[in-house]
C-alpha cells in the first residue's frame, strides 16, 4: 500500500481534543467487546522466549526484534508479533470455561512493516481469546461472533458521533460475508488487494472468509500462519477455511481498511495438515504444538483488534500517525505535513 494523500483533506478534531476522544474510544470498545464475547483482562508479556514456537511468525517472512538475556546465560528473547499462542495456553492454565475467554494489550514492533497510512512500526491491537467446545468449531460460530464485535464497532462509533456531531458515521447496519474464493471467481483478473477494494467499497464492512489456503489459482489470498488459524479444508481440499479479515471502507482514504484478523484455532488434526502444507512439520517439537497435539490445550477462537487502527477510522484521520506516536520516514512526515495531516 503506498502512501495516499487525500484531496482536500481536513482535520475532524485538534490535536489535543483527538487525545480525549482516542481514550473515548479504547475504554469504551474494550468495554463493550468483553461483554459481548465474555472476556476479562488479563496482563501480558512484552518479550517471549525464542524456540518455544509461541511467538507468532505472521507469513513467516518477517523476523522479530530480540535480544539475549545476561541473566539468563544470554538466553534470546523475541518481542511479541501477537500473543495468537501464549492467549490460548493462558485458557488452558486458567481453566476458563466455553463460552468465556480473555483480552489483553498486545504491543509489538514490526520492524518489516512498509510504512503507510495503515502501517507502523508500532502495533497496538486488543488480542483476544475465548474458549469454545469442539463442536463450535464451525463457520456458524464464527460469523456469530464476528457479528458481535461488530456489533460493539459500531456502539463506538454511535458514542463518537454523539460526543462529535460533525463526524458522522459511516459504516453499514450489518457486515456481509465473503469468501477470497468467491473473490477470485467474482474477479479473476485482480490482485487480492484490488479484489477486496471491490467488495469493501461495495458493501461498506466485509468479514473476508479463507486466508491462508491455496485457492483455486493456486495462490493463497495473503499468508497466514499454520499454526494458529484453521485455514484448511478437513480433507485437505477446498476453500472451507475457519478464519478471516474484517475489512471496512474507508471513505477518507478511497480504500479497503482492514481492522482485524481473526478465526476458530486449530485442532491437533488441522496443526499436523497445515504444518505439512507450509513444509514446516519440524515445529510440532515446539513447546507450544506438542501440548496441542497432546490435546492439552482448549478449543478457541480468537483474533487482534487494531487499537489505533480502530481510532484512526472512527475519527476519520487520514494517517495511522494521527493518532499513535511513532518513527516514520522524514520525507513522509514532510508530506503528510503538507497536506494537513500532522503526525504525532
Amino acid at each position: 500500500m503506498a502512501l495516499i494523500i487525500p484531496q482536500r483533506y481536513k482535520q475532524k478534531l485538534l490535536p489535543e481534543t483527538t487525545e480525549v476522544a482516542i481514550k473515548t474510544i479504547k475504554d469504551t470498545f474494550q468495554e463493550k467487546l468483553a461483554g459481548a464475547l465474555n472476556l476479562r483482562r488479563v496482563t501480558a508479556p512484552l518479550f517471549v522466549l525464542a524456540g518455544t514456537g509461541i511467538n507468532d511468525d505472521l507469513n513467516g517472512v518477517e523476523p522479530p526484534v530480540s535480544f539475549s538475556i545476561q541473566a539468563m546465560g544470554d538466553r534470546k528473547a523475541e518481542v511479541v508479533h501477537s500473543l495468537a499462542k501464549w492467549k490460548r495456553m493462558k485458557l488452558g492454565a486458567y481453566d476458563i470455561a466455553p463460552g468465556y475467554g480473555l483480552y489483553t494489550d498486545m504491543n509489538a514492533i514490526r520492524t518489516s512493516e512498509e510504512l503507510d497510512n495503515l502501517h507502523s512500526l508500532y502495533v497496538d491491537q486488543w488480542d483476544w481469546e475465548q474458549a469454545i467446545r469442539p463442536a463450535d468449531r464451525n463457520l456458524d460460530y464464527l460469523k456469530s461472533t464476528v457479528r458481535k464485535i461488530y456489533s460493539a464497532v459500531k456502539e463506538t462509533e454511535r458514542l463518537i458521533y454523539k460526543l462529535f456531531p460533525h463526524i458522522t458515521p459511516a459504516l453499514p447496519d450489518e457486515i456481509t460475508f465473503i469468501h477470497s474464493q468467491q473473490l477470485l471467481d467474482e474477479y479473476p483478473g485482480l490482485t487480492p488487494r484490488e479484489r477486496e477494494a471491490k467488495a469493501a467499497e461495495k458493501y461498506g464492512a466485509i468479514f473476508l472468509i479463507g486466508i491462508g489456503a491455496p485457492l483455486s489459482d493456486g495462490e493463497p489470498h495473503d499468508g497466514r500462519a499454520p499454526d494458529y488459524d484453521d485455514w484448511i479444508s478437513p480433507n485437505g481440499e477446498g476453500y472451507t477455511g475457519l478464519n478471516g479479515d474484517i475489512i471496512l471502507w474507508s471513505n477518507v482514504l478511497n480504500a479497503p481498511f482492514e481492522l482485524s484478523s481473526m478465526g476458530i484455532r486449530v485442532s491437533p488434526e488441522s496443526l499436523s495438515r497445515q504444518l505439512d502444507v507450509r513444509g514446516c512439520p519440524e515445529r510440532a517439537g515446539y513447546k507450544f504444538h506438542k501440548s496441542l497435539l497432546a490435546g492439552e490445550l482448549p478449543a478457541s477462537i480468537g483474533g487482534g483488534i487494531g487499537q489505533s487502527r480502530l481510532c484512526m477510522f472512527l475519527l476519520q484521520k487520514a494517517h495511522i500517525g494521527e493518532v499513535q506516536a511513532s518513527i516514520w520516514p522524514e520525507d513522509q512526515v514532510a508530506e503528510c505535513a503538507e497536506a494537513g495531516i500532522n503526525l504525532l
